[in-house]
């Protein structure tokens, strides 16, 4: 299972396999640093199936998605009436994670007074409901992720040393794609794999050598998303170095834009974009870019209508930050309030 998650025959690779391996047969809290893209999650999915807490929930939360005022109550729950809008129960993800694994994302982005409460949970063991007046004994396995150097948070008064000592028992970092290039091939095949549902494109020799020697910025989830968009507009043809480069340029110019406004799920204003206008790929003909970008703009109305207009669950629908998703509407100049009104 942990080779089959964790795809690539490089020594950066290999490492992250025996560090799991450890953490298998341990019980302890578990940190995972690396790049954002670079995979934390897939390591803490192996973790959880491979111990004896497979058969128990495996429960994922970004603690940078959720809004400081309702990451508590997400976290711990919360008694019905304890704040407004608190209309009944809610049990917490601690309670619901009980007897398997959490996984606590973007850990370096907790608000310190939460902190706090997370490393009693962690000594201690027990919860307490926000509004609530007893302790609640929670059997849960923690691992925590981290893009951040949280020796850095600490000296900046960001981040709780205590707690880092506490999350750090057993650290294990995720390289970065340009640290396991080697594996890039292997990843594009396993990729291809994953979608059944159109025939998939082939890469050339030149073509793999290009994508291998990219940078890799977005790490393990650009390249996943590479491979998705080359299977949308090459399904059943040979991709030669030539289309590797349309396909980069393509995400490379979505952010092209102008500023503007536009109002966040939360009331806020953040500055906002309108789409600048480039010059199509194609000087007389379809323009593959402005193509993504209108799908991209697209499937992030059909999210904020879906969620009722709250961001952080839209972005969690999408599978991106809840800052990257703001960062998209900026781009694309959407406003929450229109399309929930439209």
């Amino acid at each position: 299972m942990i080779s089959e998650m964790l795809v690539g025959r490089s020594e950066a690779i290999a490492s992250v396999r025996t560090m799991i391996r450890f953490a298998v047969k341990a019980t302890t809290t578990v940190l995972v640093t690396g790049p954002s893209g670079s995979g934390k999650e897939v390591v803490a999915r192996s973790i959880h199936q491979e111990s004896d807490r497979a058969d128990g929930p495996f429960l994922a939360i970004n603690s940078g998605a959720i809004p400081s005022e309702l990451i508590e109550s997400e976290l711990f729950g919360h008694e019905g009436g304890s704040f407004t809008g608190a209309t009944s129960r809610h049990l917490g993800i601690f309670e619901q994670a009980d007897g398997g694994t959490l996984f606590l994302d973007e850990v370096g982005e907790m608000p310190l007074s939460l902190q706090v409460k997370l490393l009693r949970v962690l000594e201690e063991g027990t919860i307490r409901r926000v509004g609530g007046r007893e302790d609640i004994k929670v059997d849960v396995r923690i691992v925590a992720a981290t893009n951040r150097d949280l020796k850095l948070e600490i000296g900046a008064g960001r981040f709780r040393e205590d707690l880092f000592y506490r999350l750090c028992v057993l650290p294990i970092r995720m390289p970065s794609l340009g640290e396991r290039r080697e594996d890039v091939a292997l990843l594009i095949e396993h990729f291809l794999k994953q979608n059944d549902k159109v025939e998939a494109p082939s890469f050339s020799a030149d073509a793999l050598d290009r994508l291998a020697a990219y940078g890799w910025p977005g790490n393990v989830r650009e390249l996943r998303n590479l491979v998705e968009r080359a299977t949308i507009f090459f399904s059943g043809q040979q991709i030669v170095a030539k289309e590797v480069d349309l396909l980069l340029d393509i995400a490379s110019q979505t952010a092209n834009v102008a500023p503007n406004a536009v109002t966040t799920a939360e009331g806020g204003t953040v500055e906002s974009a309108q789409p600048v206008a480039s010059a199509p790929i194609f000087e007389n003909g379809f323009s593959l870019q402005r193509h993504m970008q209108e799908e991209e703009r697209r499937l992030i109305v059909d999210a904020l209508v879906e969620c009722g207009g709250v961001i952080a669950k839209a972005a969690r629908m999408v599978d991106v930050q809840r800052t990257t998703f703001v960062e998209k509407m900026r781009r694309h100049g959407i406003n929450r309030d229109d399309q929930l009104a439209a």
